[in-house]
């Protein structure tokens, strides 16, 4: 095998949750300036800008042995993300569980909601993306209007609103959603 082909091997790329990665080996990640094992859990709504650098001389001399793979600089569209103000520190699907109220004799159900945070700490519903059992999406509705404001994310040290946040949900917790049924008509 040629060099040539050969090195087109070790560096194919491929798609990998919208964002290139490195098949043969993991290039090194940057987000917003800071080191990252991987990039697969930033929701591609949230990227501003993805820029890959070649494993050369100048890009190992500005980043370290560890940019021998190459680099991936990932800019987000803020400097700090959104921060949810639980007083007791609590994650924002946790905060939503507990104001369900949703009991291990309800039926197993699934909501999806895409939300964004506004530039004054607000969170807005943006879309319902599934919701199987309308009696919970009522009850998480109400939970989401009734949080704790948020710490807006920042972006050059103002206040930015956020898109394409995603709160998932399947209640009770730690239950599976059983199988869709199929009616086969012959």
């Amino acid at each position: 095998m040629n060099r040539e082909l050969k090195k087109y091997l070790l560096t194919a790329l491929v798609v990998v949750s919208g964002v290139l990665k490195l098949s043969a080996q993991e290039p090194l990640y940057i987000v917003n300036g800071e080191p990252r094992e991987e990039i697969e859990t930033i929701n591609p709504e949230l990227i501003e800008q993805i820029e890959q650098l070649p494993a050369d001389e100048q890009t190992i001399a500005r980043f370290g042995p560890k940019a021998g793979n190459g680099v991936v600089l990932v800019t987000l569209k803020f400097d700090r993300a959104p921060r949810f103000l639980h007083p007791e520190g609590l994650t924002l699907a946790e905060y939503v569980r507990l104001k369900v109220q949703w009991q291990e004799n309800d039926p197993t159900a699934r909501i999806v909601i895409r939300y964004r945070i506004t530039r004054e700490g607000q969170l807005e519903v943006d879309k319902v993306l599934e919701a199987t059992d309308k009696r919970l999406l009522r009850r998480v509705s109400k939970a989401l209007a009734d949080s704790p404001r948020w710490e807006p994310a920042r972006k050059a040290g103002e206040a930015v609103a956020t898109d394409g946040h995603v709160l998932r949900l399947t209640l009770p917790e730690g239950r599976e959603m059983p199988p869709e049924r199929y009616i086969i008509i012959r």
